[in-house]
């Protein structure tokens, strides 16, 4: 089982330290988010402080960019990882597409996996030599000269993992991606009986095997070393709980737990700015179902019985900036597994 631990810094030049750490801790990869840095600049600086560390976004926002943009710079920073680079992809949602971003929003999970294509096709452009001819419904690739390509990377090309929570964008990432991000909002019930099944049903069409593909796992966390830090992480986490279950793309989740009477007083709370009260319409067991409560030894255990046969690597997501949280949680996994 391998562990991933949220690099979140404030200044990209963190990542060093923060990187590091990560590695002499024995975790085996970091990831970052598409928050309020470039996911990937922080890899890139993490990259040049570690020797074995697994760099993972989780997740690019992907439809806020174009492929040739994306290729490049992932490309970039899996030469100077020496082709430790995962690249995880995500779709946002409408909204941020279309306004935040400024960019076109249709069809998210025939975009996504057209998106993947035109991303390996202009790696192969560039990695052969052979002309780029990728023409899509989404996207339109047909132009590379010797001066923009860099040419073969000594280290192949970055694995690319997908996230997703709906059936349709899961099947997508067993069909084209090398690996699953699970979102934090799941619960081990929609892992084995939607998310696992959507996989495989990806598989058959691009006629793979499970043990040709990594499945990863974020998980929300409340944990801590004192009953009031745990009081206050589980109250966190209820919160973030609340936000999710507010969000239409999460619905499924709360569908096949038949909660989705929760949904619309959320989403109400949501667009009244009403942020910190949504935890409170969040009960135990919604709260139990999505996340791991208790102290690290008490959370690695309910986080192995629940998920730990299902999935390749563990990413528990505390919302707090103790790394010493994560380390405790890492060494109660590794001395159970």
């Amino acid at each position: 089982m391998k562990m991933d631990v949220a690099m979140l810094v404030q200044n990209p030049a963190d990542a060093r330290e923060f990187a590091a750490a990560a590695e002499a801790e024995g975790f085996s990869g970091v990831y970052t988010f598409e928050g309020r840095n470039d996911p990937l600049l922080s890899l890139a600086i993490a990259s040049q402080h570690t020797r074995t560390l697994e760099l993972m976004t989780g997740v690019v926002v992907a439809f806020g960019r174009s492929p040739l943009t994306l290729a490049h710079t992932a490309y970039d920073v899996h030469l100077m990882s020496q082709g430790r680079l995962i690249l995880g992809l995500g779709t946002q949602v409408k909204a941020h597409i279309e306004r935040r971003y400024s960019m076109p929003w249709s069809k998210p999970a025939a975009r996504m996996r057209e998106f993947v294509q035109a991303l390996r096709a202009i790696w192969q452009s560039w990695q052969s030599g052979d002309p780029l001819a990728f023409e899509g419904q989404f996207y339109r690739h047909t132009l590379m000269m010797p001066t923009f390509s860099p040419g073969p990377n000594p280290f192949g090309t970055p694995k690319v993992f997908l996230a997703g929570v709906g059936p349709a964008m899961v099947r997508v990432a067993g069909e084209v991606g090398d690996g699953h991000i699970v979102h934090p909002f799941h619960t081990a019930r929609y892992l084995r009986e939607h998310s696992l099944p959507a996989l495989e049903q990806g598989f058959a069409a691009s006629g793979r095997k499970r043990d040709q593909f990594e499945i990863s796992c974020q998980i929300i966390v409340a944990t801590g070393f004192t009953d009031d830090e745990i009081r206050q992480a589980t109250e966190a986490a209820r919160r973030q709980i609340g936000f999710y279950a507010s969000t239409p793309t999460y619905l499924p989740v709360l569908e096949s737990m038949d909660r989705v009477d929760i949904h619309a007083p959320l989403l109400e709370m949501s667009r009244r700015g009403q942020w910190e009260a949504m935890g409170t319409l969040v009960d135990d067991d919604l709260l139990h179902a999505v996340a791991a409560v208790g102290t690290p030894a008490e959370i690695a255990e309910r986080i192995l019985e629940s998920r730990g046969a299902l999935v390749d690597r563990l990413s528990p997501v505390a919302y707090g900036r103790d790394m010493r949280i994560f380390t405790s949680v890492n060494r109660e996994i590794n001395r159970l597994v």
